[in-house]
């Protein structure tokens, strides 16, 4: 019995530590890198979508989409996510390269664990809501 106890316990901690690390604790808008974009952006757009900026800080219709997509992650009421991978940090760029990015910024919906659309340059908040409504399936409400 014992050995049973343990067992479950043990897959108690494990099911608490994976909802931990899949989703249910990430924040709606994270920075994410090429060592984490599986457990941050694939394995987690299995719970909820996942919007993915590729961005530079050099880049400035990078600095005009980046206010338009927390805005519209954030009154998503959680059915949004946003990770942001900065490209020019450590070997961000092979993750770039992985998904043929030719410039910045581009952006990319993960539904399901597969990439579902995309889109570049800075684009205004009412077109980024209709791109999430009709490739996410997104119906995001205008209002915070």
């Amino acid at each position: 019995m014992t050995n049973a106890r343990s067992a479950i316990r043990y897959n108690a901690a494990l099911y608490a530590f994976v909802c931990f690390v899949m989703n249910d604790h990430l924040p709606l808008i994270y920075d994410t890198s090429l060592e984490n974009f599986e457990r941050d952006v694939i394995a987690a757009s299995r719970e909820t979508p996942i919007l993915v900026d590729f961005w530079a800080d050099w880049c400035p219709p990078c600095i005009v989409l980046a206010p338009v997509l927390e805005k519209v992650v954030q009154t998503s009421g959680g059915k949004l996510r946003l990770a942001k991978v900065e490209v020019d940090e450590g070997d961000n760029m092979k993750l770039a390269g992985r998904y043929g990015l030719r410039g910045f910024p581009t952006v990319l919906l993960f539904v399901d664990g597969e990439e579902r659309a995309r889109f570049a340059s800075a684009r205004p908040e009412r077109w980024v809501r209709d791109f999430l409504k009709q490739h996410g399936g997104l119906f995001l409400d205008t209002t915070p």
